[in-house]
């Protein structure tokens, strides 16, 4: 729907005080963080510092240990199944791998969530679908498979599914991994007027510091199980903050460790492992 008819909240996506984890291991703890309508932000962090967690909890795939994750203004530990269902229906999602189906063509990708979701008439959705298809500069890819297309391709594809119900919050999962310089520029753009044109709030769970910072309103960056910075790209490149400016830079050197932080998981586990061999 037009931006100018939307009824989202001041906030699209808000996560006040929240901690994240797996059992009894906690991820991210004391996590805040707000995303408005129009705005992109961008979720940084090194690998295994919780970015894909933060996605699953905005989702609802993961409840929150502590605190509050809201999704326009609803607690997502609240709400039932079918409200969660209602919810995730505003939400566009871009998987890291594109997750096409490699038996439709490019055309019957991008349709499928129309299908599934609305009631449009042929004509309607061949419109609506080569509407997304020629914002990402793939209209006259229609008729390809999936095995036609290049990665990149495939990638603006994926791109154009996620933003063909026209989705008040678009998550993007690492949208810039393996995507050539040339293909990196073409999606960081996409996103940005993507997110201008349709005046719908954008997520970007991503490492790739150059492309994230060009178009971000906002960043929050995540290490070592909690919140380091948030401010503007601007804020954050000023920064003297030793782990921002390692993170930045990409230096092998600093408060960023190497090993994998121990768990008590772990500690069980390699436990057990010894009583074997006793």
């Amino acid at each position: 729907m037009p931006a100018h008819t939307r009824s989202t909240p001041e906030f699209a996506l808000r996560l006040d005080g929240v901690a994240l984890g797996y059992g009894e291991f906690t991820v991210l703890r004391d996590i805040s963080m707000e995303v408005r309508a129009g705005q992109v932000v961008a979720i940084m962090g090194g690998s295994g510092s919780g970015k894909t967690t933060l996605l699953r909890a905005a989702t609802g795939q993961l409840i929150a240990q502590r605190g509050t994750v809201q999704a326009f203004g609803q607690d997502i530990a609240a709400v039932d199944a079918a409200g969660m269902q209602s919810l995730r229906k505003r939400m566009g999602v871009l998987f890291q791998q594109g997750a096409l189906f490699t038996d439709l063509n490019v055309f019957e990708n991008v349709a499928f969530p129309l299908r599934e979701h609305t009631r449009l008439s042929e004509a309607e959705l061949t419109e609506r679908v080569l509407d997304k298809l020629d914002a990402v500069g793939l209209r006259a890819a229609a008729h390809l498979k999936v095995a036609e297309v290049s990665g990149g391709m495939a990638r603006r594809v994926a791109l154009a599914r996620a933003v063909v119900l026209e989705p008040e919050l678009i998550l993007y999962d690492e949208p810039f991994a393996g995507l050539d310089p040339i293909s990196m520029g073409i999606t960081a753009r996409l996103i940005r007027d993507l997110a201008d044109r349709l005046g719908c709030a954008s997520v970007l769970i991503t490492h790739d510091v150059q492309e994230s910072f060009a178009i971000a309103d906002q960043v929050y960056l995540v290490g070592q199980g909690e919140l380091k910075a948030a401010g503007t790209p601007q804020i954050l490149s000023q920064s003297q903050d030793p782990y921002v400016q390692q993170f930045l830079k990409g230096e092998p050197d600093g408060p960023v460790a190497f090993q994998y932080p121990e768990t008590p998981a772990f500690k069980k586990w390699l436990a057990q492992q010894q009583g074997r061999k006793a």
